[in-house]
């Protein structure tokens, strides 16, 4: 159930600045609440939503710089460095000389931290299922679609020709 200023600024009364102001938070609000579901799932793991993306991301990528990783991610340097000293710390990851680079270190999954993502990703995939799994294929399709979009729009023109 959404909260009484969300529900009012959704109805269509309050002209077109409380429609986007609305919609805006109605993303937020589910952004925020999916999150959070996912985050106090996995805190038994000893990782947080972002940290479960790094994990998830190294298979993809392999060995990989820390600098590629934040590219492929999206995410600021600084909170990549967080994020990999969080999950160092905890064994997930280590950091090993690049081969092809002495001066740069590649990120690389610890046997740990393959334990850890293939609990997390079923921890994930419950989690999901309560959230999404009342969706209908089409329905979750049509909605990445348009998450897709507006992502995709939200983004200034100058760094969409910039990618």
């Amino acid at each position: 159930m959404l909260h009484d200023l969300l529900e009012r600024l959704l109805s269509g009364s309050g002209g077109p600045s409380a429609d986007h102001v609305g919609l805006g938070m109605l993303l937020a609000d589910a952004h925020h609440q999916s999150r959070e579901r996912l985050d106090r799932a996995l805190r038994p793991l000893g990782i947080n939503i972002r940290g479960f993306g790094v994990l998830l991301a190294l298979p993809m990528y392999g060995p990989v710089s820390q600098r590629d990783l934040t590219a492929h991610i999206g995410i600021d340097k600084s909170t990549m460095v967080r994020i990999i000293d969080e999950l160092e710390d905890a064994g997930l990851v280590s950091r090993r000389r690049a081969p092809q680079d002495r001066r740069a270190y590649s990120i690389v999954l610890t046997r740990r931290g393959e334990q850890v993502l293939a609990e997390a990703r079923q921890i994930a995939e419950h989690v999901g299922d309560q959230l999404f799994g009342w969706l209908t294929d089409p329905e979750r399709r049509h909605l990445i679609d348009l998450l897709r979009r507006l992502a995709e729009h939200a983004t200034p023109a100058e760094e969409r020709s910039a990618g």
